[in-house]
């Protein structure tokens, strides 16, 4: 009977470990995507800032997807297209806040305001956006599979 409780109390204590150290790996992993995610979401809004295609082509996949309220959706290459028209406005920013970020498996979703500042006719003027980003890991890489924006009050 000892023996069968010894043996039962190691199997235990083995498993805690495991799963101990299972579980802090994966804290770990989820930290590390959420910060590439972070860092991914920053180098997308730089990239429309400057009209980046070609760094906007790394970003989102091949069948991205983006939605705007109640518009009609653009694929990858009309939403590309859309937001590098025109030339650059150096007054143009964009600040990232509020971000809530689910990461699950090879898929994740992003939860965000977007708050866009410029200058319009020597005034300054601003822009709040509510997204959620649906992105991928494809080939160890994070890229976003679709978006949607509303407006949000400010």
């Amino acid at each position: 009977m000892n023996k069968l409780l010894s043996t039962t109390a190691a199997a235990f204590a083995v498993a805690l470990l495991f799963t101990a150290g299972n579980t802090h790996a994966g804290d770990k992993a989820a930290a590390a995507d959420e910060q590439a995610l972070r860092k991914l979401e920053r180098e997308w809004v730089d990239a429309e800032n400057r009209h980046d295609a070609v760094a906007l082509q790394s970003i989102l996949d091949d069948k991205f997807i983006a939605t705007f309220g109640a518009a009609k959706p653009l694929d990858k290459d009309a939403f590309i297209k859309d937001v590098t028209a025109g030339p650059v406005d150096p007054t143009v920013s964009q600040e990232l806040s509020d971000q809530t970020i689910v990461v699950a498996g090879d898929t994740a979703v992003v939860v965000e305001t977007d708050t866009e500042r410029k200058v319009r006719d020597g005034k300054p003027s601003a822009a709040v956006y509510r997204f959620t980003v649906t992105y991928i890991r494809r080939g160890g890489h994070w890229v976003a599979l679709a978006e949607h924006g509303v407006a949000a009050n400010p």
